[in-house]
């Protein structure tokens, strides 16, 4: 295994380091927050975990996270943060970070912590593996939010935009619940186009004519109210 580490007090690296080495784990120690990332985003396959320390020169710890989750959202992450700094601990769990340890900690106590994360990890991992799952799965539908995969009446539907995989989405996770055009400018644009509901409308007509083309047509319109996803059509 391989970690990269992003803490500025060398001491403290060179203490982590002679744990890392009974634990035969590879490490690479990098005391800055800018030039941390820049070695992240050198070659991110490269390292299994990342160790980020809340206070950093050039660039914090918080920063660090939010740019490698942009860009990963598997790398496991753990924070170190100081002591009684609940806010930080939250701010880091909230943009990402899969757990934290606090300051002054024993290295011992670190090493548990990333054991107990990686076996968390890879046990995802192992259950990936054997089932697939979806986050929508209906009649007719499946949808995954992670890797934006549509499939549709046992059919792939991969040429949405991201507002119309969106738009299925925010349907199809209430199945025959009607929505207005308000309510759908609120949860798909976040008012983004607030008050013109035209928007809503010309989007589902491109992905209503994306759908037809894999058998009967999900999206209804609801006359005076709105669209509803409804896939209980029977196929002749």
């Amino acid at each position: 295994m391989h970690i990269l580490m992003i803490e500025d007090n060398e001491s403290v690296c060179e203490m982590i380091e002679m744990f890392f080495l009974k634990e035969e784990w590879e490490a690479t120690f990098v005391h800055n927050g800018k030039e941390g990332l820049n070695v992240y985003r050198a070659a991110p396959d490269q390292f299994d975990l990342i160790i980020l320390d809340i206070m950093l020169p050039e660039m914090d710890g918080i920063a660090i996270c939010k740019e490698i989750r942009k860009e990963s959202q598997s790398v496991p992450v753990i924070m170190l943060t100081a002591k009684d700094s609940e806010s930080d601990e939250v701010i880091g769990l909230e943009i990402g970070a899969d757990d934290y340890v606090t300051k002054p900690f024993s290295p011992l106590t670190l090493v548990a912590r990333i054991k107990s994360l990686l076996r968390r990890v890879n046990n995802k991992e192992s259950d990936h593996s054997e089932e697939i799952t979806y986050d929508i799965e209906t009649e007719h539908l499946k949808m995954d939010r992670t890797t934006r995969e549509v499939s549709l009446y046992n059919q792939p539907l991969d040429n949405l935009t991201p507002k119309e995989f969106d738009l299925l989405f925010t349907l199809a996770n209430s199945p025959r619940r009607v929505f207005s055009r308000e309510q759908l400018l609120q949860l798909v644009w976040d008012y983004e186009y607030f008050g013109d509901e035209r928007t809503v409308d010309a989007h589902i007509k491109k992905l209503r004519q994306k759908v037809s083309a894999n058998g009967p047509q999900v999206i209804k319109t609801v006359w005076g109210v709105g669209y509803k996803f409804d896939d209980t059509e029977k196929i002749d």
